[in-house]
């Protein structure tokens, strides 16, 4: 087992949440700390000893204010983005490269009135709202892009109703 050296820092575990509504589409959140039209999935990372599927919901309940779903579908494997060099050094205090991630597909069952960016009383983001997933990947700030598209190809058989998604 090698040791992480400080000019090669590793990479920090987290999860991340598509969770489709009714209709099939995905609520992506604007940051609300980058001061550009920055949006995402929600995120986020895993405490330690926590199971990846209790720490999405846990993320979604922090990040958009609502425990209102289930989990219909996990990734297999992990997911990995760097984080551009001028951001690496800032993030995190510099202890990451970037994230590794499980992701999870989730279905909505609340009501767009269950979801609360405030909730946590430290909101990280400042608007959201429903997409078609092939919206997802120009959405996303570069550096994550790749993941994106990953997520689209993987998921894309969940969008639309249930039981009625695309191939």
């Amino acid at each position: 087992m090698s040791k992480h050296r400080k000019d090669k820092p590793r990479y920090r575990k987290g999860v991340g949440a598509l969770l489709f509504n009714a209709a099939g589409q995905v609520l992506v959140a604007r940051r609300n700390d980058t001061g550009t039209d920055a949006w995402q999935l929600p995120q986020g990372g895993i405490d330690s000893g926590e199971d990846p599927r209790n720490a999405v919901l846990r993320e979604l309940a922090e990040e958009i204010g609502t425990d209102r779903s289930e989990i219909i579908e996990e990734l297999e494997g992990w997911l990995r983005y760097d984080l551009p060099e001028d951001v690496a050094g800032k993030v995190w205090k510099g202890r990451y490269r970037g994230q590794e991630q499980k992701w999870f597909a989730l279905r909505f069952l609340g009501e767009d009135r269950d979801i609360d960016l405030a909730a946590s009383g430290h909101p990280e983001f400042d608007a959201w709202k429903w997409v078609e997933i092939d919206a997802l990947p120009d959405l996303i700030v570069g550096f994550k892009r790749g993941v994106y598209e990953q997520l689209v190809a993987r998921f894309r058989h969940l969008a639309g109703p249930p039981g009625g998604g695309r191939t």
